[in-house]
């Protein structure tokens, strides 16, 4: 009978058994859940935050480094237009009308030994054909003198043309310039064909001033050659003999 009864007891404490330990399996089914924490969540955005910033501001620094080579790079472009050839074309087509000066050159040298000899005082001992020899070369020295003048006056004018079409090209490149370099050389032309035009101009002032000096030169020379000769006629012997002249046969 007690054996009966324990057997009984241990059978109900079997099917009792799961009835106390079923809460005990069923616990852990809720452990996966996340714990939500709003002050470490912000602390995280604001790390974010400051990261993306960081993040934009070397973006910009980028953008800021590469417009500045851009910048440079504009800078230091040269100028695609250029007027030196053919300024220094203008200058040499000057420069050549006025080696090409006739009979007395722009030389120091040559301006000496003519005024020593053509334009020098008239030798007492000099024959008639001398003196008209060099009253003819003077007189040539002052035409070619003029026409040098003319001749230079025209090549200058000349070059007008051709350096209004620069000055219009280099304004025009100076105004479209991209960069500092740019319009520094087209400054730095313009500032040449202004000197190629005062270099024309002074080719002028030298020619006129060359020619007028001449036609001086020649009228001083002439001046003291009439003096000799009026010596030589009025010298007894040697040209004019005076004596007495009547208007009138005797008589009447």
């Amino acid at each position: 009978m007690i054996r009966n009864l324990s057997t009984v007891s241990f059978a109900a404490l079997m099917l009792a058994t799961p009835v106390a330990i079923s809460p005990i399996l069923t616990e852990p089914a809720y452990a996966w859940r996340i714990v939500y924490d709003p002050s470490n969540y912000a602390q995280n955005v604001i790390q974010a935050a400051r990261a993306l910033e960081q993040i934009n501001n070397q973006i910009t620094s980028l953008q800021n480094e590469a417009q500045e080579l851009i910048n440079q790079a504009r800078n230091l472009a040269s100028l695609p237009t250029s007027s030196l050839q053919q300024l220094q074309q203008s200058v040499q087509r000057t420069q050549a009308l006025l080696t090409e000066a006739r009979n007395i050159a722009f030389d120091v040298g040559e301006v000496d030994l003519a005024f020593q000899t053509t334009y020098g005082d008239t030798p007492i001992s000099a024959s008639d054909q001398d003196l008209i020899a060099s009253a003819r070369e003077r007189w040539r020295n002052t035409v070619g003198g003029l026409q040098d003048a003319l001749r230079v006056q025209a090549g200058v004018v000349g070059n007008i043309g051709r350096t209004q079409a620069e000055m219009s090209a280099l304004v025009d490149a100076s105004q479209g310039a991209v960069g500092a370099l740019q319009a520094t050389q087209a400054g730095n032309q313009l500032l040449a064909l202004q000197a190629q035009q005062l270099a024309d101009l002074t080719a002028v002032v030298a020619a006129n001033g060359r020619a007028d000096a001449l036609s001086a030169a020649e009228q001083a020379a002439a001046a003291e050659q009439g003096r000799e000769q009026r010596r030589r006629f009025l010298t007894p012997g040697a040209g004019y003999e005076p004596g007495n002249a009547r208007m009138f046969p005797s008589g009447n």
